[in-house]
């Protein structure tokens, strides 16, 4: 554990050695975020190659508008939107219990602490919005879709590393997931405010009453998934038909979880709840929702419309210059008017580097894309294949400016896991304790007094052995 002074210092450090066991949770997160993430990468691949491939294309279309589902309740749904309402629903309350956590035991808890990725993810989340505006100010496009290019995709971004095999020290890959986490926070205000057209009071009501008992059936301790699940997917039936977008029911029933532990817990209920469901997200959820979404028409006219049309442009652009100019600029204003020092061993350049990788931007943009421009389905195709060519360019920078610093970055990651002792805890964490010290001095000492005993007692032997019979 660290000493008074360590912390302190470390409080004041821009992208720091994590405490250790917010070392371990990000570690966690971030390893069932990438193993979804190449299920992400793989599901948009398999989208796009069924929706380009000629004599397959008009399957694709058929399965994607087949609709299935109660008429009766509203919910006689396209397979496309229960992916994008119902599937994404689940995304979302993962990532409320996520914000949960970290508002109550991550680095969101703390003011000062939280201040720098909170304005960081703002800027980058501002910068992309104003970046779309200008072209579509410039080229006379449509403003609809400004939200489009303000979202990260933090599973597909993890993928992009994964298949490139660069290894992040902890201190960035927390950053990039706390970006994550406000992006998303952000993204659901921008859903609930700005796409909610019509709005069916009796149905929200109801969603409200449910979400009340839901709360209560938590604060009284109740167990069970036969009672929750039932309840979860009234709350979002009457959310979808309240006209407000369903997903919010999700983000909703995940705050309310408790995400602090109590005495003789090991996890909190969030925190094993969340685990429970991150897979079922990344692994299930997200995918289909991009083998549904992101099937979209890639010839060469197509491609021309996204470097040509302003909303299309303004998408690209948003992702690939506003994130990173966003990002980078209020991570460098932020530390500069917080007097945070960047940590010693990293440099701005790296900053610019995760900068870049949050352009990558697909399921929340893919969704914005569609609430955007519901009306035109030329459009909406247009504008998701903007976000993937955005997403692209964007992942083939932060690459190049990663593999620059490869070789530091792999040093750090070693020297973060590195345990000598093999305590189960890495010495970096040891190195700066003073017990630490005063245990590896006893070692020290017990081993020469070993050695001096050996030598002594060879010595003896010899000189017994020299001894005349």
């Amino acid at each position: 554990m660290a000493t008074p002074d360590r912390t302190d210092r470390q409080s004041r450090k821009f992208l720091g050695l994590l405490s250790l066991p917010e070392r371990r949770f990000v570690a966690d997160a971030l390893r069932t975020e990438t193993v979804g993430g190449v299920l992400l990468l793989v599901a948009a691949v398999a989208a796009l190659i069924w929706a380009n491939t000629p004599g397959l294309a008009e399957s694709y279309q058929t399965v994607k508008n087949f609709h299935i589902g109660p008429a009766a309740l509203g919910l006689d749904l396209s397979i496309q939107h229960w992916a994008a309402d119902g599937l994404l629903a689940i995304f979302f309350f993962v990532a409320g219990i996520e914000l949960k956590r970290e508002l109550v035991a991550g680095d969101l808890r703390d003011p000062k602490a939280a201040a720098l990725p909170v304005i960081a993810a703002l800027c980058g989340m501002a910068a992309p919005a104003l970046v779309y505006a200008l072209v579509n100010t410039l080229g006379n496009g449509s403003m609809d879709g400004w939200a489009v290019p303000t979202a990260t995709d933090i599973a597909f971004a993890l993928a992009v590393l994964a298949v490139i095999g660069t290894s992040l020290p902890s201190a960035l890959r927390a950053f990039l997931l706390t970006l994550a986490v406000v992006d998303d926070l952000f993204a659901i205000i921008i859903i609930a405010v700005f796409f909610t057209e019509r709005i069916d009071f009796l149905a929200l009501g109801g969603a409200f009453v449910g979400l009340v008992l839901f709360w209560f059936l938590l604060r009284r301790g109740v167990r069970g998934w036969y009672v929750y699940v039932p309840l979860a997917l009234v709350v979002w039936g009457l959310m979808y038909n309240s006209g407000v977008h369903a997903t919010i029911a999700g983000v909703a029933m995940g705050l309310m979880l408790r995400c602090h532990t109590r005495e003789g817990e090991q996890h909190s209920p969030g925190e094993h709840i969340e685990h429970l469901v991150r897979p079922i997200s990344a692994g299930l959820a997200v995918p289909l929702f991009a083998l549904f979404s992101a099937g979209v028409s890639l010839s060469d006219k197509a491609i021309a419309e996204v470097f040509t049309r302003p909303e299309t442009l303004g998408v690209v652009l948003g992702l690939v210059v506003g994130k990173a100019v966003g990002i980078f600029g209020g991570t460098w204003l932020a530390a500069r008017f917080t007097k945070a020092e960047l940590n010693e061993d990293l440099a701005w350049p790296d900053v610019l580097a995760v900068a870049s990788l949050a352009g990558i931007g697909f399921t929340v943009s893919l969704l914005i894309g569609e609430l955007a421009f519901a009306g035109d389905p030329v459009l909406t195709d247009e504008i998701k294949a903007a976000v993937l060519i955005g997403s692209l360019i964007a992942a083939v920078i932060a690459c190049v400016l990663l593999k620059l610093r490869d070789r530091k970055y792999r040093a750090l990651t070693e020297a973060e896991e590195r345990d000598d002792d093999q305590d189960g805890i890495p010495d970096i964490y040891e190195e700066h304790n003073p017990a630490y010290h005063l245990r590896m001095a006893k070692i020290y000492e017990e081993r020469a007094a070993e050695h001096r005993r050996k030598a002594e007692a060879a010595a003896g032997a010899s000189n017994e052995a020299d001894r005349p019979a």
